[in-house]
């Protein structure tokens, strides 16, 4: 991927973060039609690498929080992210140097392209997850004490605020609850970072991998060649399942979609059944044998549970989830870093309500 984005580039890098997005992160579809207006008109996007920030640089994330549910229907405008970053900055009284992504996922890996556009500011290649996670805290500077606050919120009608709270949890808790009464989608701006901690905190590399994985599944498509094993080979997973969507129960709820997925499998998985827990993202992947035997958990948060069209390889968001469906199941490692302690305190199973230990991909060992 060359040093800057263009609208050429966004088809691959939607492509890619939708499947690094486990399911949320938004729709990429419409990230990709924002980005691509906002190129249109003011150019292209320069790219730095994570490890050429200066240790002064000024960064802030932005981002959509909120239901992706909510976000297909009620489309945000270029100038809501605009505004959400320009508030932050006006609050802060310093002027931004990069803009950077919160999180890997199909809108959230598109929205930062957009405000770096309009704002004529270079992109960090880097975010703060390496996949897509529902809720604020839930990012790697939290781990090294940086704080989501303060933090700005803008909807769709122009109204905007500004939170600082007490840590990054009540950040999650108020701004949760500011953007339900906004309608359940808000853009935001927060994490701001000097280079330095930048460096130290994010995952390097992000939309350049998400370029490159949505260009090698889109190739092996057109070679007539297999896009999921393509993915998995790429993300160092493996696939956990193959099967036909039977049944989903989804809900908007305290400005999540929450909800689980059945599917009945096919091939190799003839006679078991998969479900898939989710919250934005897939958090627990549960095989049941037809025999109503106890169900198997073969991957779960913190590492990646992606759900893919078995022929198309093109990732399937858990509010486009129907009936019907044929997918495949992968799983992938996710950074180490989130399997040490303070990682799974974050964004393990436990925190969501499972009482399991982590069912990981093959990855490095991380201290804890």
């Amino acid at each position: 991927m060359t040093r800057s984005i263009t609208g050429d580039d966004l088809v691959d890098i939607a492509r890619g973060a939708a499947i690094l997005g486990t399911g949320g992160g938004g729709d990429p579809h419409i990230g990709r039609l924002l980005a691509s207006a906002a190129l249109r008109e003011h150019g292209p996007v320069r790219l730095t690498p994570l490890a050429e920030l200066p240790d002064d640089a000024q960064v802030l994330t932005v981002a959509m929080v909120g239901a992706p549910t909510v976000m297909v229907e009620k489309l945000p405008s270029i100038e809501q992210v605009g505004l959400s970053v320009a508030t932050l900055a006006e609050y802060r009284g310093r002027p931004v140097t990069h803009i950077a992504c919160a999180e890997a996922g199909g809108v959230n890996s598109l929205i930062p392209v957009v405000a770096a556009a309009q704002l004529g500011l270079p992109l960090v290649d880097a975010d703060g997850m390496g996949r897509a996670f529902p809720e604020i805290q839930m990012v790697l500077p939290t781990l090294y004490d940086i704080r989501a606050t303060p933090m700005s919120v803008a909807d769709e009608k122009g109204n905007r605020l500004v939170v600082d709270a007490v840590d990054n949890h009540w950040a999650e808790r108020l701004v949760r609850t500011a953007t339900v009464e906004m309608g359940c989608s808000t853009m935001t701006s927060a994490f701001a970072m000097t280079g330095a901690q930048a460096r130290q905190a994010l995952v390097p590399d992000t939309l350049s991998l998400c370029a490159e994985l949505g260009r090698l599944v889109g190739q092996a498509r057109e070679r007539h060649q297999d896009p999921v094993a393509a993915a998995v080979a790429r993300l160092g997973g493996r696939r956990l399942f193959t099967g036909k969507v039977v049944d989903v129960l989804r809900r908007t709820s305290k400005g999540f979609a929450r909800g689980e997925a059945t599917l009945e499998g096919l091939g190799g998985d003839s006679g078991a059944r998969l479900l898939i827990r989710f919250q934005n993202e897939h958090l627990v992947a549960e095989r049941v044998a037809g025999d109503g035997e106890r169900a198997e958990v073969l991957a779960s948060v913190p590492d990646l549970i992606c759900t893919l069209d078995s022929e198309s390889g093109e990732a399937v968001t858990t509010e486009s989830l129907r009936f019907g469906h044929r997918v495949t199941v992968i799983a992938a490692p996710a950074d180490p870093r989130w399997h040490s302690a303070g990682g799974l305190a974050l964004a393990g199973p436990r925190y969501f309500g499972y009482d399991i230990d982590p069912v990981r991909c093959p990855a490095p060992e991380v201290s804890a």
